[in-house]
């Protein structure tokens, strides 16, 4: 099996707060999220909505886009998400787990 890198932005609710991040293996990272495995941002702020993610094929690409979109301002994250997602849903279902 190959590997398959992604980097994700999560919701607290459409137009909420925002978190940016990448992983190895996508549906098992969001599923940590919603069940509050991580202590931090996403559990401190009810972060647990997949509203975006993008598919790579190396750790490190994830992780310079993963930066990337970090850096950018709030409106071209929102831009970035409703492009693929434009009701905000939480994709988290549509994952092939």
């Amino acid at each position: 099996m190959d590997l398959l890198f992604s980097v994700y932005i999560l919701a607290s609710a459409p137009y909420g707060t925002l978190y940016c991040g990448h992983t190895d293996y996508l549906a098992r990272r969001i599923w940590q999220h919603r069940e509050e495995h991580f202590r931090g941002f996403t559990r401190r702020h009810g972060v647990h909505r997949l509203v975006w993610y993008e598919n790579g094929d190396s750790r490190e690409g994830g992780l310079i886009r993963e930066r990337q979109i970090k850096k950018w301002n709030r409106a071209w994250k929102i831009r970035l998400i409703e492009a693929m997602n434009p009701h905000w849903l939480d994709l988290y279902e549509t994952l092939n787990c």
